[in-house]
């Protein structure tokens, strides 16, 4: 029994219905999700990445050190066709090289030495900065 007196329910039972197959072949998850987009789930005994419990479920364990790459780059997707196991400093590298765009859809158009720059949202926030200024003045 369940400490709420009711008899455990099997982690897939619970799985499965907040999952929503897409027709790009993405398992979106449509339960809880943490900030970044990541599914998180209960499988009984402890909260777990939902798309880490589904490569475990459906392929193996995660070697201890290594990590799921979405290859799809759909964080909430928990199909485990779309994903690899790779090492943080893989999966880093690879979501650096692969973002062309600001969290706004703008092209990255710039680079400062350390970090790809949007102008449009840089001009966009000097534009606010000046008039909050004027406004305060």
């Amino acid at each position: 029994m369940n400490p709420n007196g009711r008899p455990p329910v099997a982690p897939e039972l619970r799985f499965w219905p907040r999952v929503r197959k897409l027709d790009g072949g993405c398992w979106e998850w449509t339960g809880a999700r943490q900030a970044a987009g990541y599914g998180y789930f209960w499988d009984g005994k402890r909260g777990i990445y939902a798309h880490r419990w589904s490569y475990e479920h459906h392929v193996a364990a995660i070697p201890a050190g290594m990590t799921i790459d979405h290859l799809c780059r759909n964080a909430s997707c928990v199909n485990p066709a779309h994903m690899e196991i790779v090492t943080r400093a893989e999966n880093n590298r690879r979501r650096h090289v692969l973002r062309t765009t600001c969290p706004n859809g703008h092209p990255y158009d710039r680079h400062n030495g350390t970090q790809r720059i949007c102008s449009t949202c840089r001009n966009a926030s000097k534009r606010r900065s000046y008039a909050e200024k004027r406004a305060s003045a």
